[in-house]
C-alpha cells in the first residue's frame, strides 16, 4: 500500500472536538514524504496535533472527518491538485489554508489567493519561517472568531464600498464580496486610514505580525488578489512605497442661483 495516500496521526492526545483548550488541529497535504515529515515533526514539537495526505481525494476525505483547524496544501498532488482541494475544503466549511508552491510563480499564487487560501509559501521554505506563520495565520482566525461575538458597531462606507468590522463583511454596491481572514484584515488595515499611503512594511506588521521586510510580495499577492474583488480602482499604488485605499472625492458645493 502507497503510505503516501494513508492519512496518518502524529502526536497522541484526545479529540480537541471534545476537550476544551485542546491542540489545534493542522492537516498537511503533500505527496512527498521527507517534506511532509518535516513539516509534521515541527508542528507537532510547536504543540499541534497533525494529520497528514498524499494526494487530492485523501486531503478531502480527511479535511471532511477530521475538521481541522488550518490546512498546508501543496499546489501539486495526485488525483487532483491543491486548488481543486481549497476549493472543496472551502464549500464544506470556512478553514484558513497555507498553499505551498515549488514554483516562485505570481500566478500560481494568485489564483490560490482566489480560490481561497489565506497565505502561501515558495519550496524551499525553513520550518521555522513555516511554524511562525502557521502562528499568525492561527491568531489572526482567532481574531475573527473573538470579532464574531462582539456586540455589533458601526460600517465603515467608503463611497459604494461598506466594510462591517463587527461582523468581518463587505459589501460593494450593497453586494456581499468574500474575503479570506487575510484580505479583510488588510482591508479593514487600508480602511482605517483612507487615501493614505501604507508602506509595505506597515502593512507585514499589522496585518501579518511580521517584524521584518522579508514578506513584501506576499502584501503585493494579497492586495492584487483583493483588487480582483472590490475593484481595482479602490487600492492605489504607490510605486517604491505601498498602497493608499481610495475614497471618493467630497462633492463640490453647488453654486448659488444654479
Amino acid at each position: 500500500m502507497d503510505q503516501k495516500n494513508t492519512p496518518q496521526t502524529h502526536g497522541g492526545g484526545s479529540s480537541p472536538a471534545t476537550t476544551p483548550g485542546a491542540q489545534r488541529r493542522i492537516l498537511v497535504v503533500e505527496d512527498d514524504p521527507t517534506i511532509v515529515d518535516a513539516i509534521a515533526m515541527r508542528l507537532r514539537a510547536e504543540g499541534f496535533q497533525v494529520q497528514t495526505a498524499g494526494d487530492g481525494p485523501a486531503a478531502v476525505d480527511t479535511a471532511e472527518a477530521w475538521q481541522p483547524d488550518l490546512l498546508i496544501l501543496d499546489v501539486m498532488l495526485p488525483g487532483f491538485d491543491g486548488l481543486e482541494v481549497c476549493r472543496r475544503v472551502q464549500a464544506q466549511r470556512p478553514v484558513p489554508v497555507m498553499m505551498l508552491t515549488a514554483r516562485d510563480d505570481e500566478t500560481d499564487m494568485l489564483v490560490g489567493l482566489g480560490v481561497g487560501a489565506d497565505d502561501y509559501m515558495t519550496k524551499p521554505f525553513s520550518m521555522r519561517e513555516l511554524a511562525a506563520r502557521v502562528h499568525v495565520l492561527l491568531r489572526r482566525v482567532e481574531r475573527a472568531t473573538l470579532a464574531a461575538h462582539t456586540p455589533r458597531s458601526g460600517t465603515l462606507r467608503l463611497g459604494e464600498l461598506e466594510v462591517d468590522h463587527a461582523q468581518r463583511r463587505v459589501r460593494v454596491s450593497g453586494e456581499d464580496v468574500h474575503l479570506t481572514p487575510t484580505e479583510f484584515d488588510l482591508l479593514v488595515c487600508l480602511a482605517h486610514s483612507p487615501r493614505a499611503v501604507l508602506s509595505r512594511e506597515q502593512l507585514l506588521a499589522e496585518v501579518w505580525d511580521w517584524a521584518d521586510a522579508s514578506g513584501t510580495r506576499t502584501v503585493d499577492s494579497h492586495i492584487k488578489a483583493l483588487r480582483r474583488k472590490i475593484g481595482a480602482e479602490r487600492i492605489r499604488t504607490v510605486h517604491g512605497v505601498g498602497y493608499a485605499l481610495e475614497t471618493p472625492a467630497p462633492a463640490a458645493p453647488a453654486a448659488d442661483g444654479s
